[in-house]
């Protein structure tokens, strides 16, 4: 049975989208290998390879450009470059992308989060004063089970009230609250023209989830959803895990792999602000038709930009 996302109180308004009812390194190596990959893509792509292109149509993927030193400029398909599976390929456009966004706040209601309650609070609170006209927040906790804090709004005021109901008790489930809020959150909205955001206020710690880390990575990858994350000190203190990453790799892996970023749990101003800022400024859209790829595989991506510019995206596709 998956898991659901529960209503904090039965007086919550129902969100549009939610179903109901909501049940109850090494570091040389990987660094050599990378230097490698990339080597050989920039070779390629320096000697003209571009394959044929694949039966099936144009495929999306969001891109967040930024300039460095806060220059000014338009920003065109010339000054980026895609490879998907290790072939360049023909970007047909690329353009600004200024829709409203949905934002899932999933914050970590566990008893041993190394943050007390006031300090959730203002982290969650932050992004209700930094949103943008048409974005909408929805305030997820979670522990064992993930609860709806705050249904689908942009009223700051309502959003603030509501965070009183914060509380820590029980282990951090973060992979299946992850999947519920796929499901149950932002899948509704899977056609229509908005971003699709998950903010995560906590250090990535799992502890009994049903589901298994990758499959929730590949599963954000797939649906073009972009993770970023507030992170709480590691309540682990480093130690090894036998079946999962360190929570403090779970954060990474889950933002660099779909194009986000992480912030200090300790900055949420800033936090709220830079991540609401380049959802509307700075995020694009490519569109390109997949040229040489294997077919039924997941493939890697890599985004190089000119000089000048630093870019994000997510690092898979899924099989075509």
């Amino acid at each position: 049975m998956s898991t659901h996302i529960q209503k904090a109180k039965a007086k919550s308004k129902k969100a549009k989208g939610l179903r109901q009812p909501l049940l109850n390194k090494s570091g040389f190596l990987i660094t050599f290998a990378f230097c490698l990959f990339t080597f050989a893509l920039l070779a390629s792509g320096q000697s003209g390879r571009r394959g044929r292109a694949t039966n099936g149509g144009a495929v999306l993927l969001n891109v967040i450009v930024k300039r460095e030193e806060n220059s000014i400029g338009p920003i065109t398909s010339k000054q980026v470059s895609l490879y998907d599976s290790g072939t360049e390929q023909i970007i047909q456009s690329f353009s600004p992308d200024p829709s409203p966004a949905r934002i899932v706040l999933l914050v970590d209601n566990s008893l041993s989060v190394r943050a007390d309650v006031d300090k959730l609070e203002q982290a969650a609170r932050e992004f209700a004063y930094e949103i943008f006209e048409g974005d909408q927040l929805l305030i997820v906790g979670y522990d064992e089970q993930p609860e709806i804090v705050a249904d689908w709004t942009d009223d700051a005021k309502k959003i603030e009230a509501s965070l009183k109901s914060f509380r820590k008790k029980g282990q951090p489930h973060l992979f299946d609250a992850l999947s519920a809020v796929i499901t149950d959150a932002l899948e509704p909205f899977a056609a229509q023209n908005q971003k699709r955001i998950i903010v995560i206020i906590s250090d990535g710690l799992d502890r009994g989830s049903k589901l298994h880390f990758q499959d929730i990575l590949a599963r954000l990858q797939a649906e073009d959803i972009t993770v970023y994350a507030v992170q709480a000190p590691d309540r682990t203190g480093g130690a090894l895990r036998r079946d999962q990453p360190k929570p403090v790799h779970v954060v990474q892996q889950l933002v660099e792999g779909t194009g986000g970023l992480v912030f200090p749990i300790n900055e949420p101003q800033e936090a709220a602000k830079a991540i609401c800022d380049e959802l509307r400024k700075n995020r694009y859209v490519l569109s390109y038709v997949p040229t040489s790829i294997p077919y039924g595989e997941t493939r890697r991506l890599l985004l190089l930009a000119q000089d000048g510019l630093n870019v994000r995206s997510k690092t898979f596709q899924p099989p075509q």
